[in-house]
């Protein structure tokens, strides 16, 4: 039987907020979070990006006293939720077409479909699969879309497994990297998410300046 102390905290869980899932969820919460992110449009809101570097810092023991992981474990969760998320996705997408979109009346939702359809205009489903990992909303759109478009069952696979991959285990080892070399890191936690937030967007920009300057101009006017 669960303590009731226990049973509250679970049910006060902030799905906002990295600490709180993890505090009551622990490795467990990575995985669902990750899977419903990636795999479910409703999961669009939920904090990937520092749920993944918190849970890696939090394995140091350094960080914060009342939360302790382990690493091994959160690195298969995180990489089966993100993996299984993005499959599950594709298939969704494939079985429904574009009317799960269609339905929802989430204007973040529909600007992040946007832009994932500008990545894969831009780049091609290899590059765009990948990148939309690091982009927020984007990476919950993009795997059905995909399944809707008609993308080979293969092609989809191979690089949402790339791109899963780099994404979920990058951002643990680098929250757990951090917390390992620097002392009460937990001090500046906050400011620090923020900013592992941003280098994570830096594959895409580098993308969007690479393709800048390499496109074609248009011939001046005589």
């Amino acid at each position: 039987m669960i303590a009731l102390p226990h049973l509250s905290s679970q049910l006060a869980v902030n799905v906002l907020d990295a600490r709180s899932l993890l505090a009551a969820f622990g490795v467990l919460g990575v995985g669902a979070v990750m899977f419903a992110e990636t795999g479910l449009l409703i999961g669009f809101f939920l904090p990937g990006d520092s749920l993944l570097f918190t849970a890696g810092l939090l394995c140091t023991g350094t960080a914060d006293r009342g939360v302790r992981l382990s690493l091994a474990p959160l690195l298969a969760a995180a990489v089966v939720g993100a993996l299984a998320g993005a499959q599950c996705g594709y298939l969704l997408g494939r079985r429904a077409g574009g009317a799960l979109l269609a339905r929802s009346r989430s204007q973040r939702l529909h600007d992040g479909a946007r832009r994932a359809e500008e990545l894969l205009e831009r780049y091609g489903l290899a590059k765009a699969v990948v990148l939309a990992r690091f982009v927020p909303v984007v990476r919950t759109v993009l795997n059905p879309m995909a399944g809707a478009l008609g993308v080979p069952l293969r092609t989809f696979t191979v690089w949402q497994v790339a791109g899963g991959l780099v994404w979920s285990i990058g951002l643990t080892l680098a929250g757990y990297a951090l917390g390992s070399s620097v002392p009460d890191i937990d001090r500046y936690l906050l400011p620090v998410v923020a900013l592992i937030v941003v280098v994570s967007l830096i594959p895409l920009a580098a993308e969007v300046l690479r393709s800048r300057r390499t496109r074609p101009r248009p011939p001046a006017a005589s």
